[in-house]
């Protein structure tokens, strides 16, 4: 880094807007994370952007609560089945939730196909065949 970066960097804080490059470049100086990598979280929902005259910026603050959202408890495994703070939990009581979710999603469906209108003329019949009409 030449002088005027370095200066340039002794202004920045947490909250200062980055570009998404400059932000990986100052959070990840090792260079495994880009601003590629940074888009996909942001896709994902882990780290927050704000879109200033069609720039994507977001915070060194931001990145770090990315971080902690992504971090990986101490014994090892990620807990992907909800939060760990009050959210779901992995075991029956989240697949049942998940079923009783399906099981009204299903219900509210059937009702819908049960109440719409057919489509097809009078003259065809449901199974797809046409009916002959005899005077």
């Amino acid at each position: 880094m030449n002088e005027s970066e370095l200066r340039v960097l002794a202004q920045v804080d947490g909250d200062t807007p980055l570009l998404l490059g400059i932000a990986a470049k100052i959070a990840f100086p090792d260079g495994s994370m880009t601003e590629n990598g940074l888009k996909r979280e942001i896709t994902c929902g882990r780290l927050a952007v704000e879109r200033i005259a069609g720039k994507k910026y977001t915070t060194l603050n931001d990145i770090r609560r990315m971080r902690e959202r992504c971090r990986e408890n101490q014994w090892g495994s990620a807990n992907t089945s909800g939060s760990e703070k009050g959210g779901r939990l992995s075991g029956s009581s989240s697949t049942a939730e998940m079923k009783s979710a399906q099981d009204a999603a299903k219900t509210i469906a059937l009702q819908l196909i049960a109440s719409s209108k057919a489509t097809s003329p009078k003259s065809i019949s449901r199974n797809g065949g046409a009916e002959i009409r005899t005077k």
